[in-house]
Order: C-alpha cells, then structure tokens, then sequence
C-alpha cells in the first residue's frame, strides 16, 4: 500500500488577506505535508494525523493552537479530536484552555474509557498527563479582538488525514474556533461531524462549524464511501446538501483505495497533499 497524507489550514480569502501571507501559507502547509509525509513513513496513520495537526497548531498562519481566536470573553478555547480508522475509536477535547497542543491531550485520551472531555475537565486531565501552561494568544489576535474585526472570523480549522503503508487511515481536526463566540460553543472539530475515519475512508473539515454539524458531514461523505460510492462522488453528493442553506464548509479526505480528494463549498481552502510529489494550493 502506498502512503498518502493531506492537510488542511481552513480557508484563505483575498479579501480578508494579501499575496504576501498567502506565500507564507503555501510555505508552511508545503513544509508540514512533506515532513508529514517523511514520518508516515515509518509511524502509522494516527500518530502521523498528530504530527502533521501538532505542527498547524504550532504556526501561527493559522487558526489553531498559536495564533487562535478569542472568544467574546476575551479568552481562547481550543477544541480537538482524533478518530483511528483501524480501531474505530474516537477522542476529542472541547474548549480547553492554556494548553499549546490540543490534539495531543486528544491523543492521550485515546487510551482512555472516558474519551471526549470539555471544559475544566479537560484543562485537568492535560496537567495530570504532563501539559503544561501555555497562552497561544498572539498580539495580531489581540488586535483582531481589541477592533472586533468580525470579517476576520470563522475561517479557520487544521486537519490531516493520513493513509499508511499497511492500509490504516486516521483523521485529525484542531481549531482555535471562529472568534468572539459565546463562550461554551461547541465547533464541529471535536465531533464526528468534522472529524471521523473508518477502515475505508477518513475525513478531516473546516469552515462554518454549525453548518458542518447540521450535514453531519463527515460521517456522512465516509458512510457514502464505505457504501460503494468514490470519495469524490461521495463528497459531491454530501455538498450539494449544503446548498439549501449556503453551507459554508471544507474538506480533505483518502480512502483505502487511495483516492486522495478534496473540495469546498466557497473560496478557497488552503491545503497540501503528498503520496509521490507534493502539490499545493495555488
């Protein structure tokens, strides 16, 4: 079988960003499939779907870990979650604060029989396994606040779905939320909605959580896949059910057979593949 990985770094708009920060956003998600891919090649899936999203939350380009947005408490709430396509387990935390790695504590929680935590819970299982204090604010994010800049909102998610060479598929979604919510909402990242994988076909989403809650979306594109549809067939069929109400959404996706695709419902999503070469967004 041969190894693929995707990611995704949520969308990027003309009109919210310049050609310079585009550039630096092709850089990155470049770097991190190619050192994503280089780990593939001798870890499985799951750890791989880890590496590649520790590495988009570790860059502040996108909205994840470092750099994410502030709620309208003025604090950030990082969700995360990670679903083994092999085992079928899922794990997931949900607005936890003053960690630097959320999809790590989501990893811990793999191993656990209580495996999605929020809130406090969540913050004090990640002390009690080792995670220390960390402020992901950035002062770009401060400002964004500080003028509540809201076109600057809701646009940002990372994601990897990775295929290894014994056949495994793992999905990974992180997202610093779209900024100055409600305090206690709850994205589409820590949920099957945005994130899920089976032994067939393996999911990772972006965009408006909400809309992506309300279509079920990516256990709905691998249901369709693990059915007999093509990732792509299936994906398309999953979009057009956005339409009725605008949805506004992303994807990456791989299969077992090892389709690689990915597709969005409004301009454009910022991603990286790489199997034999890379390519990247233009």
């Amino acid at each position: 079988m041969d190894s693929k990985v995707i990611i995704h770094g949520g969308f990027f708009s003309e009109s919210l960003t310049n050609q310079e920060i585009k550039a630096a956003k092709q850089q990155a998600l470049g770097d991190i499939v190619k050192q994503s891919y280089e780990y593939l090649q001798t870890h499985t899936a799951l750890e791989t779907s880890v590496f590649a999203v520790s590495l988009l939350e570790d860059c502040d380009l996108f909205n994840a870990g470092l750099g994410s947005q502030i709620q309208s408490d003025g604090k950030i709430r990082l969700s995360a979650s990670l679903m083994d396509g092999k085992s079928q387990k899922f794990a997931g935390v949900i607005n936890v604060e003053d960690v630097k790695n959320a999809i790590q504590v989501a990893e811990k929680l793999m191993f656990e029989e209580d495996r999605v935590l929020s809130d406090n819970g969540a913050l004090e299982y990640a002390r009690q396994n080792g995670f220390g204090y960390f402020n992901p604010e950035t002062p770009q994010r401060r400002r964004e606040y500080e003028q509540k800049l809201n076109a600057s909102i809701g646009l940002g998610t990372v994601g990897c779905v990775a295929l290894d060479i014994e056949g495994n598929i793992a999905a990974a979604t992180s997202t610093g939320g779209k900024g100055f919510e409600i305090p206690g909402r709850v994205s589409d990242s820590a949920t099957v909605a945005g994130n899920f994988a089976n032994n067939m076909a393996g999911i990772s989403c972006t965009g408006v959580g909400e809309d992506i809650v309300s279509a079920g979306l990516s256990v709905k594109i691998v249901t369709r896949v693990t059915d007999g549809m093509s990732l792509e067939e299936a994906s398309r069929k999953s979009f057009e059910e956005l339409k009725p109400y605008n949805g506004f959404a992303g994807i990456i996706g791989i299969t077992s057979r090892g389709e690689m695709y990915h597709t969005d419902s409004h301009p454009y999503m910022v991603w990286a593949s790489y199997d034999t070469e890379l390519s990247v967004f233009s």
